[in-house]
């Protein structure tokens, strides 16, 4: 076969250049057009790269957590140290609102007083006022009904002529005293009522800081006792005794609750509640709170309870003392104890090392 190279000569199909055939190809083969909405293979869209990419980062996190690489920390609870920090925190913001509530109630109690002092002295000047009123609108009634004529008139007929001068004065003078007694009245009244307006206003002021500052208590009362609430179960909190921790048994945290409320009550020999106490007394008491009954005697109670190493001892134990066992109290934990200490002191916390140790039991 023969074709024709780029002078016109003829040459033979096989020795033809590339060019050559690729442009003869394409004039004899179709050419396939692309639609518009179509792209060119190899090459990728952008968003399909970004939902690559994010595909891939999940993957990674995932795998990461999985791992334990990731993982959120665990919540931990707060400690009792950290809740009692809390509560302190809570009472420094009590107590100076309470100090601020007794300062505006005082001021409000002594302004009441003033206010009502002022209304009794304004009564009486109110009944003045009208008393001068009416007989000055009694004047004036008379006058617009009968005219001045008649007054002259009742002068004229009923006067010498040499008094007349002295008649016409003294009405005068009536008119005038009536005028300046009303003014003076209503003057002084006028003087109590600016400064009870004053008072009444201050009063309502102050009631409202009243109201704001006892709103204010109960919300950090409320959340002091949330604190309170939210310490563990074996954490004892009382007024008169320092928080104790680790107070496993029921009874125990019962027995400590009751003793620590007595703590200022009064030693008195033989006493066993509910006003005042001696050593085995207060015990005892502590005790039948818990249901556990014992017997009002220190060498009883001491064989009623189980024997407790020192180094077991745990707050609720009874602690002796003296090696007759003539003084008891209730354990605290940390060398504390709530006892009945003698006549003359009342019931108080103090440490268990001011006294010859005994031993410790354990009741129930």
């Amino acid at each position: 076969m023969l074709g024709t190279d780029r002078h016109g000569s003829s040459v033979p199909a096989p020795y033809r250049s590339r060019d050559a055939r690729w442009s003869a190809a394409k004039e004899t083969l179709p050419v396939a057009t692309m639609p518009l909405h179509r792209r060119a293979p190899g090459r990728s869209r952008p968003g399909g790269l970004r939902r690559a990419a994010r595909g891939l980062v999940v993957l990674v996190a995932a795998a990461a957590v999985g791992a334990g690489l990731l993982a959120a920390p665990a919540y931990a609870e707060p400690s009792v140290d950290e809740i009692e920090a809390q509560i302190d925190k809570q009472w420094e913001k009590l107590e100076p609102t309470i100090e601020q509530y007794n300062k505006v109630r005082s001021q409000l109690r002594v302004n009441k007083q003033k206010s009502k002092s002022l209304e009794k002295k304004i009564q009486p000047l109110a009944l003045e006022t009208e008393l001068a009123m009416n007989r000055v609108a009694d004047l004036a009634s008379r006058y617009y009904i009968t005219g001045p004529s008649k007054e002259i008139g009742v002068v004229l007929l009923n006067s010498k002529p040499n008094e007349l001068g002295e008649q016409m004065a003294f009405l005068d003078r009536l008119a005038s005293q009536e005028r300046r007694e009303l003014e003076g009245v209503m003057k002084i009244r006028k003087k109590y009522d600016d400064q009870k307006a004053k008072l009444d206003a201050l009063i309502a002021d102050q009631e409202t800081k009243a109201k704001q500052l006892a709103a204010k208590k109960k919300q950090i009362d409320a959340e002091i006792k949330r604190l309170e609430r939210s310490l563990p179960v074996t954490t004892v909190k009382t007024t008169n005794c320092p928080t104790i921790n680790g107070v496993v048994s029921d009874a125990a945290r019962t027995a400590i609750r009751t003793a620590c409320a007595q703590v200022g009550k009064p030693y008195v020999w033989g006493a066993t509640g509910p006003n005042s106490f001696d050593c085995s007394g207060l015990t005892q008491y502590a005790y039948r709170a818990a249901g556990i009954s014992l017997t009002h005697f220190t060498g009883a109670q001491w064989n009623e309870g189980k024997a407790i190493s020192r180094s077991d001892a745990r707050p609720g134990d009874l602690v002796f003392f003296f090696s007759d066992l003539h003084h008891v109290g209730l354990y605290l934990g940390n060398n504390q104890m709530v006892h009945a200490a003698r006549a003359g002191k009342p019931v108080n916390v103090s440490p268990i090392t001011t006294m010859p140790l005994a031993g410790f039991r354990r009741p129930g």
